[in-house]
């Protein structure tokens, strides 16, 4: 059982790959993109994802703590995540698809 300060992590990515398939779980994570994403730089930004970060139940999170998220994506140090950092980092938050995908790339090895 968690304590008020353990942050308790379910991971729904896999279950939802199953119900919606590989396409639907894209096409879900580009949606969760833009309902963060600064609507006139089309990238997330801090102020976008602390402006919109409720939507997503994430309004426990600190400013310390969305910085971290912007940091840990951001792959090309511009400062923000474009839709493609975004994805990236989302499947990488996620150990069984982490754990899947090593299972599919040691395959075609």
């Amino acid at each position: 059982m968690a304590t008020k300060s353990e942050v308790v992590f379910e991971d729904f990515f896999p279950s939802m790959v199953e119900k919606l398939g590989a396409d639907g779980f894209v096409n879900e994570l580009c949606n969760g993109f833009r309902l963060l994403m600064d609507p006139e730089k089309r990238v997330i930004t801090f102020e976008s994802l602390k402006k919109n970060s409720a939507v997503l139940g994430l309004q426990e999170m600190n400013d310390s703590d969305l910085v971290c998220m912007l940091d840990e994506g951001d792959l090309d140090g511009d400062g923000c995540l474009n839709q493609i950092e975004f994805c990236v980092l989302m499947f990488r938050l996620s150990p069984d698809l982490m754990k899947r995908s090593r299972m599919i790339f040691e395959a075609f090895l």
